[in-house]
């Protein structure tokens, strides 16, 4: 693959943003995004450490993926796993250097984090998803259930998105009896995080492309997938 010297660190540099942006949400303490509500609600429930708890609910989608595609399933998407350890330890790594901030009672402050974190993790998907690498696994599990259904991404990705919300929210009611990683951050990450791709996108992306080359370059079904629902959904 041409330009995997750019590639490579764009995509880890994007994956090691997007935690920082949970990291700040998780301290905002105004509930995490969708993608981050299960291994939040498993770190306030059961006590695991969210990073650990992210690696785990990677390994999951993995599973839950070969239970879909079974035959169809491709040997290359076990890759995944090693790309959801990295994930959890950046994970651990942004939870415990925003730990050093002292937790905000202004909810002024706490707004301003929950904004910054959409920011970072709308810049990390901006620089890690276009590098046409390795998708995370909710990202992979989702087109596994496209794929499998026929429905369409975009709408897979709504479904997958609101479930993952539902089952938090109920969990942590039932057990700690409060929405625990479940607020209104949730709600704005989940409308506000496509928005900023949308506008970075627009703004950023030629620059971006040049660096990649990807002008002449095929682009995988996952990113082209994720990528049309970010382009109908924010631009």
């Amino acid at each position: 693959m041409k330009h995997l010297n750019v590639r490579l660190p764009m995509y880890f540099i994007g994956l090691f943003v997007m935690t920082v942006g949970i990291a700040l949400s998780v301290k905002s303490n105004l509930g995490v995004s969708p993608v981050s509500s299960i291994p939040y609600t498993i770190t306030c429930v059961w006590g695991l450490e969210m990073g650990k708890a992210t690696i785990l609910f990677h390994i999951t989608l993995v599973l839950i993926q070969l239970l879909l595609l079974r035959k169809n399933f491709k040997l290359v998407q076990l890759l995944q796993i090693p790309v959801g350890i990295v994930f959890g330890y950046f994970t651990t790594f942004c939870n415990y250097m925003v730990s050093f901030l002292s937790s905000p009672d202004n909810m002024l402050i706490r707004i301003i984090m929950l904004f910054a974190s959409t920011l970072f993790i709308a810049f990390g998907i901006f620089l890690y998803l276009p590098t046409d690498l390795i998708p995370l696994a909710g990202e992979g599990c989702m087109q596994a259930v496209s794929t499998v259904t026929h429905i369409e991404f975009s709408k897979v990705k709504i479904s997958f998105d609101c479930a993952m919300v539902l089952v938090s929210a109920l969990t942590c009611l039932a057990i700690l009896h409060s929405l625990g990683s479940v607020g209104i951050g949730t709600i704005i990450a989940a409308v506000l995080v496509g928005t900023l791709v949308g506008l970075i996108n627009r703004a950023f992306a030629k620059q971006r492309d040049q660096l990649l080359g990807k002008t002449t370059e095929t682009v995988s079904p996952v990113t082209e997938a994720t990528s049309h629902y970010i382009h109908r959904n924010c631009a």
